[in-house]
């Protein structure tokens, strides 16, 4: 095949378009900025490409919650869209508030008609912003397409919206068994129980990011977009530069991924 053509989906209060879209480029795809107003005129067509981001922001202010209205749009107008995407074997990759948007439009935890009620993202337990750098274990028996061959990362967060909940009448155990749980919060040891501040939001499980059952749809709060090269990482003068940033192979992954399939 070609190259693997990259939809970065553009909404107002979109900010991490550009560094998603160098990371995409630098693990060689072909990358198209596409605002949500062009899909839901038809004048671009997600059926054209092979992945699409969510990338960070803060997408119509977050007015009503985090992604909420763009959550509405993808899944009232673009829902039939993103369904025939998946069936087809596109990959979906949402970051923060990319996330938020996957979760309130019920793309994760599972591809549904209606919006998820099985989780949701919501205001961090420290009640403000929270913007730091956080270790990150990654589940060995995850499916996830982006974080096969990745063990650990060192990526940062900068959210106010990112504690993962699940509702008390579903229950914690029932709750979490459902989720594909892909990144867990940890310490610098590896240790996933670990609490505030490695976990920064308060999520159950110390989850920071989930996927489907195909492994092809993954949502997470930190940031890997932000560690594409080794001279990101804020200790680098100390420790040595190397080559990429832990957050590179996440990029890599998926389109390797799509050249396969």
């Amino acid at each position: 095949m070609g190259k693997v053509r990259t939809l970065i989906l553009l909404a107002p209060g979109t900010n991490c378009d550009v560094e998603t879209e160098v990371a995409f480029q630098q693990a060689g795809a072909e990358v198209s900025p596409v605002h949500i107003g062009e899909l839901i005129r038809r004048e671009k067509r997600l059926s054209d490409y092979h992945i699409m981001v969510i990338p960070g922001g803060f997408t119509y202010g977050d007015d009503i919650s985090a992604g909420k209205v763009l959550a509405n749009e993808l899944r009232l107008k673009l829902g039939e869209d993103i369904e025939r995407f998946v069936e087809k074997g596109g990959l979906i990759l949402g970051i923060c508030n990319g996330f938020q948007v996957l979760v309130k439009a019920g793309i994760l935890p599972e591809l549904s008609n209606t919006a998820s009620s099985s989780l949701t993202l919501s205001v961090n337990d420290s009640g403000r912003f929270e913007c730091r750098w956080v270790y990150l274990s990654v589940n060995p028996e995850s499916p996830c397409v982006f974080t096969k061959g990745i063990a650990h990362m060192y990526l940062p967060v900068a959210h106010g919206e990112g504690k993962v909940v699940v509702p008390r009448d579903i229950g914690l155990a029932r709750g979490l068994s459902h989720l594909n749980a892909v990144l867990y919060y940890s310490d610098e040891h590896g240790n996933t129980n670990a609490g505030y501040p490695y976990n920064p939001n308060g999520s159950v499980g110390n989850i920071a990011g989930i996927c489907d059952s195909s492994g092809r749809i993954f949502g997470l709060m930190p940031h890997p977009e932000r560690h594409i090269r080794g001279t990101q990482h804020p200790q680098w003068t100390r420790r040595g530069a190397e080559d990429y940033g832990d957050g590179f192979q996440v990029f890599l992954n998926a389109v390797e991924w799509a050249i396969r399939a």
